[in-house]
C-alpha cells in the first residue's frame, strides 16, 4: 500500500532560506550569536575593579525566546530529580542543575559556542582568548530556596583566576524569582574560599562581608541582560517566591592558556576528571571538551 505523504507546516517557524539546515538554527539568530558586542572601556574597567558586571541588550527578545524553548525542553528531558522540595537539603532546594548541554543538543551547542559571548568574556578578563570549561543550566523551581554565598573557583582545579561565568536568564528575572547577587570587589577576600555551597558558607561569608566596604548588588535582570562574574567573587541568589521556574543558562570560560593545578580538595578532583579529562597538572588544559571558543 502506498504510504501517506505528509508535508510539514513550516509557516509558523521561518522560511527555509532563513534556516541553517545543518543545525536548524535560524540564520538570523546565528548571525546574532556571531556578531561582536562592543564593550566600552568603562565596562571593562568596571569589571576589572569589581570582578562582575551586568550588561543589558546582549541578545534580543527573539533570540532569548528561541533558546529558552530549546534549553528548557532539554532540561525537562534530562532532569532526574523527583523528590519534593521540602525533602531536599539547601543545595537541592537551590536549583535543578544540568551540565554540558552543548554535548546533548546541536542547537544548544551553537549558543554555548557563541563568538559574541566568548568575545565579551575575553575582553572583560583582558586575555588573548578563552576556552570552554563547561556549561550548566540552573533552574530554580517555583518555591525554590536560596543559593548560599559562595565562590565558584573553590570547585575548580585551575591555576589562575582568569575565569569568568556568563549567567544568562532565559526570562525577565525580578527580585521575586531569585536573580544573582554580587559582593562587588570581594575577590580580594581570602576567608571563605575554602567553603563549598552550604548553610555554613551562607552564614560565614555573609558575616564576613558585613564588616567590609564591598557593595552588595541585588537587582533584577531584564530579558536579554547577562551578568559576567569571576571565579573568586562572592555571590548568591535569593529564593524564588513565585510559582514560575527561574530558567538560567550559564557558560564558564577560562583563559585559553589555563593550566591544570594540583587539586586542593575532593571537588577539584571530581572537576578534573569530569570537565578536563586527560589534562595533566602543570600543562594547558586542552581536552576535546575544552575547545577554544575565541
Amino acid at each position: 500500500m502506498k504510504g501517506l505523504c505528509i508535508t510539514p507546516n513550516l509557516s509558523n517557524f521561518m522560511h527555509l532560506s532563513d534556516i541553517n539546515l545543518e543545525f536548524m538554527v535560524p540564520v538570523s539568530i546565528q548571525k546574532i550569536l556571531d556578531e561582536p558586542f562592543n564593550l566600552t572601556q568603562q565596562q571593562i574597567d568596571f569589571y576589572q575593579e569589581n570582578r562582575f558586571i551586568k550588561i543589558k541588550h546582549v541578545f534580543d527578545v527573539d533570540t532569548m525566546a528561541y533558546f529558552d524553548s530549546i534549553i528548557s525542553n532539554k532540561v525537562a528531558e534530562m532532569n532526574t530529580v523527583k523528590t519534593k522540595l521540602d525533602e531536599r537539603n539547601t543545595y537541592g532546594k537551590a536549583f535543578l542543575q544540568l551540565f554540558n548541554l552543548w554535548r546533548e543538543d546541536e542547537g544548544i551547542k551553537q549558543f554555548v559556542f557563541s563568538k559574541r559571548l566568548a568575545k565579551i568574556a575575553t575582553e572583560l578578563m583582558q586575555v588573548d582568548g578563552v576556552r570552554l570549561y563547561h556549561d550548566q543550566a540552573l533552574y530554580k523551581e517555583g518555591g525554590g530556596g536560596i543559593t548560599p554565598w559562595h565562590a565558584d573557583q573553590y570547585y575548580w582545579p585551575l591555576e589562575t583566576d582568569k575565569t569568568i561565568t556568563a549567567w544568562i536568564p532565559l526570562q525577565e528575572t525580578p527580585l521575586e524569582m531569585g536573580p544573582l547577587e554580587f559582593s562587588a570587589g570581594s575577590h580580594q577576600i581570602v576567608e571563605g574560599r575554602e567553603l563549598e555551597i552550604s548553610d555554613e558558607s551562607e552564614v560565614f561569608i555573609q558575616q564576613r562581608l558585613r564588616v567590609t566596604d564591598f557593595k552588595h548588588v541585588i537587582e533584577g535582570f531584564d530579558l536579554g541582560e547577562i551578568s559576567f562574574h569571576s571565579g573568586w567573587v562572592f555571590h548568591r541568589a535569593g529564593a524564588n517566591t513565585t510559582q514560575q521556574m527561574r530558567r538560567v543558562m550559564t557558560i564558564i570560560y577560562m583563559d585559553r592558556e589555563m593550566r591544570l593545578k594540583q587539586p586542593e580538595n575532593k571537588n577539584q578532583i571530581t572537576d578534573w576528571n569530569t570537565w578536563c579529562p586527560g589534562a595533566v597538572v602543570g600543562e594547558v588544559i586542552n581536552s576535546p571538551i575544552n575547545p577554544v571558543l575565541y
